[in-house]
């Protein structure tokens, strides 16, 4: 995923017709920050590089289990996930 083109890199009030620009550290770990609301990226604009730090090993640590969930939940049908 590659983070979109922002013209001044700063984040942007909801409801102004413009995005919040993102941290690239969002977009190269493959979080689906396209798919998020304007709040929830002005949200995500405002972390301290200390919450962005959690937020990444947090989805690192989600990735490493990925596979063993998802294979579960194939299995199950989906019951148990």
């Amino acid at each position: 995923m590659t983070r979109p083109s922002e013209d001044n890199g700063r984040p942007r009030a909801p409801g102004t017709g413009e995005r919040p620009s993102l941290p690239d550290a969002l977009y190269e770990a493959g979080l689906p920050v396209d798919m998020l609301t304007d709040e929830q990226r002005l949200v995500l604009s405002e972390l301290t590089e200390e919450e962005l730090a959690v937020l990444l090993d947090i989805k690192g640590r989600l990735d490493a289990v990925e596979p063993e969930v998802q294979a579960h939940g194939e299995i199950a049908g989906g019951a148990l996930f």
